[in-house]
Parts: structure tokens; sequence; C-alpha cells
């Protein structure tokens, strides 16, 4: 099974093939919204594929897209997931 990466800059070019880090299967996924409108639109279908996979998955959101999420907010998701997937969408 073949990985697709998409690229969402406005680039005309393709980006450069590279490789994927080697790191073993994220058990535990983090989703976050980052509070743009449809954002959870996209990150429900991406739950429900990350699920139907055997992962784990923890929602968590900003509390406005305009700062940073907070420090703790950060941390959380660093101590509790392997990786981390954020909704960008309008």
């Amino acid at each position: 099974m073949g990985l697709t990466i998409l690229d969402p800059t406005a680039e005309r070019d393709a980006a450069p093939e590279r490789p994927l880090a080697l790191r073993g299967e994220p058990t535990t996924i983090a989703l976050v919204d980052i509070r743009k409108p449809r954002g959870d639109v996209f990150l429900d279908e991406i739950e429900r594929l990350l699920r139907e996979r055997g992962h784990e998955v923890l929602r968590e959101a900003k509390p406005t897209f305009t700062k940073p999420a907070p420090q703790d907010l950060r941390r959380d998701i660093a101590q509790r997931c392997d990786a981390v997937i954020e909704a960008l969408a309008d």
C-alpha cells in the first residue's frame, strides 16, 4: 500500500520525493482542531479512517485559530500521543 503526501502550498512544481522517516506505527494519534471553519468535518473523516485501522484517537482543539495552542495543551498531547494531525480548512 503506497502513501501519498499532499503539499497544501500553492507551489507550481511538485515537491521532490522524500523518504518517510523510519519509526514505528503510531498507536495513539492526536487530532487537533485549530478552529478554522470545517476543520472538524475533515477531522471526523480522518478519525473514522484511523479507528478503522486500529489506532486510538485523541481529539483536542485550540481555543482560537488566531493564537498558538497553549503550552499545557501541547505538553499534554506530546506526553499522551505518538503522532499529531492538525486540521486546516476553510
